[in-house]
């Protein structure tokens, strides 16, 4: 620290700035008034030593911002298929699930919540969750950081202007600072003991550029692409939040839908135990057949319970994905309906999805590497100095630097070997992303084809099913058969339902799949639906 000893006139007046390449800079302005010889001396000696102690340092160049090791970002839902034996019918169905992970599981609760119950459409359903789903929250929030990033190292760029205005007063005791006509070996010399009270005014404007900093332009380069790619990352986020809710949605329209089927099958059974009944009391049949009827018939009732609490479980889950209130009615419009075949053939899918997947876009916009290169700035300021503001003069200064990294103890090789090992690893995660978009195309055409093919076969069986029952319960009316026929019979049919309705599943599921991988669930998915009321 300089102390102020200007004891008649002169002032040291040191600004310090911090640059945005973060190194400091000194900048000190020794102006003179009139003084006497012996006063002048001692503030050089002073300012000399000064300026000589805070020189500037070598090797403080602009740094190169590394980038993180990994650029991937995680999916936040998927659909999962697989052909499974169902041991009461001829069928394999498909066991399909819709998984949701991570922030994408939970929304912020929408601030004007509707009460009671609500009409759903998917369309609807969508638009809450693109509003309100966390996952999307989240990445709207890290592109707003990228971005804030990139005007930083945009700012390095620019010119840094600034203004000062001061007035300075004061008064110094000379020997408290040690000046006295002794220390100087002038011994009857007339040394006065305090000079002031003087004072100053100044008024300055700064400016200050990087002419040539290739590193900052680097590392703005860099900032913008990894600001490109959270942008990838947030349209993908839209994408993971149209899968997750349509997902959702479909689960309970099918779960809805197996309720409908469900109740028709309580009624069947319960017929067939009040013909069974009627024909035990009236002595044609032993009681056992009513018996076995009414067990039938319980088992369905608990059945249709059981499919009425996973139904509100459902609502729940859904509700949790688009911000509304647990425990909200939540009717729905649309109904699971068949889907036409895709026209398009998977290599076709396939170079669509590598032309539209943002997440692909953003590991591209990933592979980036950083360098420590040469800079140059220019710095000065103008301004107007003077004991008052009607007797000023103009001061001003001007200086450029150049700052050349020559050796910096392995700083600059360490910067590189860890650009090159970034680099590596961004372009292993883009070829991986490539096959991962590639597998998720293929895995979506082969379950929608198998779930093409199940429908119908589901189709079929589900009216060959409900013609035997309805012979069954002929035949046990007539007497030639027993209750168990009628009961194998409702059990068949209700397994045939079940998977008709889990085929359509598959089959709306797999094509929403499929939008996804490719890229266009979001302008795709709502078209799916349109006039499945």
């Amino acid at each position: 620290m300089i102390l102020l000893t200007d004891f008649i006139a002169y002032s040291i007046v040191i600004q310090t700035r911090m640059y945005l390449s973060e190194k400091i800079r000194f900048a000190y302005d020794v102006r003179a008034y009139s003084i006497r010889w012996i006063g002048s001396a001692a503030i050089v000696l002073l300012a000399a030593g000064s300026i000589w102690g805070q020189s500037p340092q070598p090797g403080s160049g602009t740094r190169a911002v590394q980038l993180p090791l990994t650029g991937g970002s995680q999916s936040g839902a998927s659909a999962q298929q697989s052909a499974t034996p169902s041991s009461a019918s001829s069928v394999n169905t498909l066991n399909t699930q819709v998984n949701v992970q991570g922030a994408y599981s939970g929304s912020a609760l929408d601030p004007s919540p509707t009460a009671g119950s609500i009409t759903l459409t998917l369309a609807e359903a969508i638009r809450r969750g693109l509003q309100f789903n966390l996952g999307k929250i989240g990445a709207d929030a890290a592109s707003q950081q990228a971005k804030a990033q990139q005007i930083s190292g945009r700012s390095a760029l620019l010119p840094n202007l600034s203004a000062s205005v001061s007035e300075n007063a004061a008064r110094v005791d000379l020997q408290a600072e040690g000046l006295s006509a002794s220390a100087f070996g002038a011994s009857g010399f007339n040394f006065p003991t305090t000079v002031g009270p003087f004072h100053y005014y100044d008024l300055r404007g700064s400016l200050q550029q990087n002419v040539m900093d290739f590193t900052a332009i680097h590392n703005y380069r860099s900032a913008r692409q990894s600001a490109n790619a959270a942008n990838f990352d947030a349209s993908q986020a839209r994408e993971e939040v149209v899968l997750a809710v349509t997902g959702t949605y479909l689960q309970l329209m099918a779960t809805a839908a197996l309720i409908d089927e469900q109740r028709v099958e309580v009624q069947y059974a319960e017929a067939s135990y009040k013909q069974a009944r009627a024909q035990a009391d009236a002595g044609n049949k032993a009681p056992i057949d009513a018996n076995r009827s009414l067990v039938e018939l319980q088992t369905e009732q608990q059945r249709l319970r059981s499919q009425l609490g996973d139904v509100e479980k459902q609502k729940n889950a859904l509700a949790r994905l688009i911000g509304l209130p647990l425990g909200l009615d939540i009717n729905l419009t649309e109904k699971l309906q068949t889907q036409p075949s895709d026209a398009v053939s998977v290599e076709e899918a396939v170079r669509k999805s590598w032309a539209q997947r943002q997440d692909l876009r953003s590991a591209e916009a990933q592979l980036r590497a950083a360098e420590d290169l040469p800079s140059a700035t220019v710095n000065g300021y103008y301004g107007i100095e003077g004991t008052n503001p009607n007797q000023g003069s103009g001061v001003f200064q001007a200086s450029a630097s150049l700052n050349v990294p020559i050796f910096s103890g392995g700083r600059i090789h360490a910067d590189a070997v860890q650009a090159d090992a970034v680099v590596s690893e961004r372009r292993a995660e883009l070829s991986n992303e490539r096959g991962a978009v590639e597998l998720d195309v293929r895995n979506a055409y082969i379950d929608l084809t198998v779930a093409n093919e199940q429908v119908g076969t589901a189709e079929s069986n589900r009216k060959l099913a409900l013609e035997t029952l309805k012979q069954s319960q002929d035949r046990f009316a007539v007497g030639v058969a027993d209750s168990v026929e009628v009961v194998n019979s409702q059990e068949a049919l209700a397994a045939a339902d079940h998977d008709y309705v889990s085929s359509l599943f598959s089959q709306n599921l797999a094509k929403v799949a499929l939008a996804h991988a490719m890229g266009e669930a979001e302008k795709d998915i709502p078209e799916l639906f349109k006039g499945s009321k």
